[in-house]
């Protein structure tokens, strides 16, 4: 393979790679992807090729010898095992937050570093994470370029009044206002639409990205208008191991009278609520669907619940429904959850063909459904890879600026 993408995702505790060749081609391919997990305890790399064939399997005991920066040396060195000498052309990375000022994805430059910086009080549990690999691969590759691709620029379309908290202008000034988030994911369902159902595509979609995190997002003409996450992944439905929207309120009486400080406030928000929380059973919805529990029921009626709440928030945000679309990994193959969601829909037209949802099929509503219902499978790293394609074409083309070819030392 001598043109490949290497795409990154980058966590707390994971970094998930995707490897892509056809530089040239009207469009990247696959060729094999993995994860390096439970980094920080035992960190294991599993790597496996398009079709789900297992390419590589290797683990650490305990964390000796195996920290993040080793790790992703040892990442880049398999990786360039499968690749020919000088074969691999770009980095692409997801970034979680850009900050309001960028609205689209970005070769890294030093500068723009300095700025992602400053944006990690923002979100101090993901950004250091993305950007950690981004400074060892500058250090080990210098004239790799690599691309920044921001998981809320898509959402920069957002209306500004649907972005504004009820807070004093100094603090919406300084930033606290709604970003949105999985916006690599809405970009792609929103660019495979068009081809889908054309009239949806430009006119009133919309999206639930229902996965461990969870969001729904309107898109109006292929734009994002309205997005149930905003300021961090916290916000809106509920999630995996997050409770989603909160009052306010509840902070101050668990700071005022449980005594718990910041550290505790997030172990609780981002680790130990949600599906999990609820139903004490677990987080993981295939789970839950298969346990009697009663909390287990009553998670999935939760979730269900204000999904189906929030849903009538975005087309009201949007204006309309032309298509309701389900994606992520709850969203593609949790047959009952859509049907529970459908049904609860149904004074809106909405008409469910139980065989096709159950098959997971493209179109699983009825023809006479005044709303057509898609499961279409989402694909972030394809756009990360054809994110970072463009950009370094157009670097190597040489019309990128100078300052933009210019990367960390």
């Amino acid at each position: 393979m001598k043109d490949a993408i290497l795409v990154l995702n980058a966590g707390s505790s994971s970094i998930k790679f995707s490897l892509f060749h056809g530089f040239c081609a009207p469009e990247p391919q696959i060729a094999l992807k993995g994860q390096i997990e439970g980094i920080g305890v035992r960190p294991r790399f599993i790597a496996k090729g398009p079709e789900g064939k297992a390419l590589a399997d290797r683990s650490w005991e305990g964390d000796g010898g195996a920290d993040r920066e080793s790790l992703l040396a040892f990442l880049l060195q398999w990786i360039g095992e499968q690749v020919e000498d000088d074969g691999l052309l770009a980095v692409g990375h997801r970034v979680v937050h850009g900050g309001a000022q960028h609205e689209e994805p970005v070769l890294i430059t030093d500068e723009l570093m300095v700025d992602l910086r400053a944006q990690i009080p923002f979100f101090p549990l993901h950004l250091p994470a993305n950007l950690a690999p981004i400074e060892t691969i500058a250090r080990l590759n210098p004239g790799l370029p690599q691309a920044a691709c921001f998981d809320s620029s898509f959402h920069r379309t957002i209306p500004m009044v649907a972005q504004r908290y009820g807070l004093p202008r100094t603090l919406h000034d300084e930033g606290l206002r709604g970003y949105g988030f999985h916006g690599l994911s809405y970009e792609y369902i929103a660019q495979v639409m068009k081809g889908i159902d054309p009239a949806a595509a430009g006119g009133k979609t919309i999206v639930a990205h229902l996965g461990s995190g969870t969001s729904l997002c309107a898109i109006m003409g292929g734009k994002s208008a309205a997005c149930t996450l905003g300021f961090s992944g916290l916000d809106g439905l509920l999630m995996g191991t997050r409770a989603g929207r909160l009052d306010p309120a509840i902070l101050l009486y668990l700071i005022q009278e449980k005594g718990m400080d910041a550290q505790a406030l997030e172990d609780l928000l981002y680790r130990k609520s949600g599906l999990l929380g609820v139903s004490g059973v677990s987080s993981d919805m295939r789970d839950l669907l298969l346990s009697s529990h009663p909390h287990a029921r009553e998670a999935v009626d939760l979730f269900v619940y204000r999904l189906v709440r929030e849903l009538g928030s975005m087309t009201a945000a949007a204006g309309g429904m032309d298509a309701l679309v389900f994606t992520a990994g709850i969203g593609e193959h949790a047959p009952p959850i859509r049907a529970a969601v459908c049904g609860a829909l149904a004074w809106l037209g909405l008409r469910l063909d139980e065989e096709a949802n159950q098959q997971n099929a493209l179109l699983v509503s009825t023809p006479d459904s005044a709303i057509p219902v898609y499961v279409v499978p989402t694909n972030e790293e394809l756009m990360i890879a054809r994110h970072t394609r463009r950009l370094a074409f157009s670097r190597e083309q040489g019309t990128q600026s100078e300052r933009s070819a210019v990367f960390i030392r």
